[in-house]
């Protein structure tokens, strides 16, 4: 059963104002773009969900460079991975960052990763699993 509250001037007992700030303007969502080779969606996919994300798709992706560039360039393995994750915005920066650091450090590592928000969800069910912030 949800709780409305209204502002008192009275103090509000320590229960009340923890549900008062679940029931704050929601938190806007943002969609999550991860590219990265194919043998390593599982192990970027299990990063991100260290970062409170509900939802992640992953699908299979191929390159789309010709075989001469690649062959110019040293490359071989053209099968990739994107991941779609719907992060909270206000969570974007910090998972970027540690993304950036992960592309630099892990060996075959590499990728790219972007975020585009979302300009609605239908439900408050779905907003809040989607969130992370069921009550």
């Amino acid at each position: 059963m949800a709780k409305f509250i209204r502002k008192r001037e009275s103090s509000v007992p320590l229960n009340e104002t923890a549900s008062a700030e679940r029931m704050s303007a929601p938190r806007k969502l943002t969609l999550l773009v991860t590219v990265v080779n194919r043998n390593k969606a599982e192990f970027y996919a299990d990063f991100l969900q260290s970062f409170e994300v509900n939802m992640q798709l992953i699908t299979n992706a191929e390159g789309t460079a010709s075989k001469e560039t690649l062959h110019y360039l040293g490359l071989v393995e053209t099968d990739k991975a994107v991941i779609f994750s719907v992060i909270r915005e206000d969570r974007a920066g910090e998972i970027l960052s540690a993304l950036e650091h992960k592309f630099k450090t892990i060996k075959n590592g590499k990728g790219i990763a972007f975020t585009t928000p979302m300009t609605g969800t239908i439900g408050v069910a779905i907003y809040q699993f989607l969130s992370n912030t069921q009550a």
